[in-house]
């Protein structure tokens, strides 16, 4: 229970985190970067912000493919 409440606490900000999953969206990170993120990210922070990133991936891909069979 004390390593959730840990886990929890971590000092990243939202837009930290939100940062963090748009860049794994693109696959592109260091090492250095991942470790430093998987030692400071919020977990609920990043469960929050993939959902939003997933939802904005889903709705370019919708606009993407209104726009193309418009077309």
């Amino acid at each position: 229970m004390d390593e959730l409440k840990k886990a929890t606490q971590r000092k990243a900000s939202f837009g930290a985190t939100m940062k963090a999953v748009l860049w794994s969206f693109f696959g592109v990170r260091k090492k250095s970067d991942y470790e430093h993120d998987s030692a400071n990210l919020n977990p609920l922070h990043l469960i929050i912000a993939a959902l939003i990133g997933l939802m904005l991936f889903i709705g370019v891909l919708v606009l993407a493919v209104r726009f193309a069979v418009s077309s």
